[in-house]
């Protein structure tokens, strides 16, 4: 186990680290809340994540927009502006930039992350665990359409097939990740020989136990991030320090 000595990595051991990186033949890379954060917006539970009155974990279940749909969707909207005001930072950069290099299938994102910031920076096929703000999903006939359009209206919107209400095609409380996300992300994490982490703290399941696979499966891991987390002890590279600082220097650029 090898820690950044302090606040921002030493020139010596971020060498090593993106020497590892370069030297692997497969890569699986895991994002969170951290990489968006450096875009502006706000993490799930961090400062500014209140809204109005409402927690948000009171508007992300079933139930609540059992309720009141056009709330949660107000909500949404918000959301979707936001994402859309937004602009990739450069730690997404350098993982579009990471996945160009690689021959395709050498190396796959995964990302916590709902803001569609990864697709817009150049990232192709981004596996969504929590789903994406863009997508909305017929609560009828299950019908799924991406529609970036803001703001989105008629609030809320009705499926054009059958009518029914639409709802944002992202994983609430209470429910199971899209069928095929996890399986994809942990047969990504068994296929690849390093995994990095950027911007998560590693507290949510299952995605915190992408790594823990990793560890366990001896592969080499890269964890960036300002701040310890509860896995900085296991992985081989703990690089203290904002994603989108570090991710450029980690794929060696100026």
């Amino acid at each position: 186990m090898t820690q950044s000595p302090g606040p921002e990595p030493g020139a010596a051991f971020l060498a090593a680290a993106g020497e590892a990186l370069a030297a692997a033949r497969r890569i699986v890379a895991l994002t969170g809340a951290g990489v968006s954060a450096e875009s502006g917006l706000a993490t799930f539970r961090g400062p500014g994540g209140h809204w109005r009155q409402h927690r948000p974990e009171d508007l992300a279940t079933p139930q609540a927009f059992a309720r009141d749909p056009l709330l949660v969707w107000e909500w949404y909207a918000e959301r979707r502006a936001l994402a859309a005001a937004a602009q990739p930072n450069p730690a997404h950069l350098a993982l579009a930039r990471l996945e160009q290099a690689r021959h395709p299938g050498d190396f796959t994102l995964v990302t916590q992350n709902v803001d569609g910031l990864h697709r817009r920076a150049g990232s192709t096929n981004p596996i969504e665990l929590h789903g994406s703000l863009w997508i909305v999903r017929c609560t009828g006939c299950r019908r799924e359409r991406r529609d970036e359009s803001v703001p989105l209206a008629p609030l809320p919107p009705r499926c054009s097939a059958c009518g029914a209400l639409e709802r944002p095609a992202i994983v609430w409380f209470g429910e199971r990740l899209p069928e095929e996300a996890l399986p994809r992300a942990f047969g990504a994490v068994d296929a690849a020989d390093l995994m990095l982490v950027a911007g998560t703290s590693g507290l949510v399941y299952p995605a915190a136990g992408l790594i823990e696979r990793a560890v366990a499966r001896g592969a080499m891991t890269i964890e960036v991030n300002p701040e310890s987390t509860p896995h900085s002890g296991a992985v081989r590279f703990a690089l203290r320090g904002a994603a989108g600082m570090v991710l450029p220097r980690l794929i060696g650029e100026p």
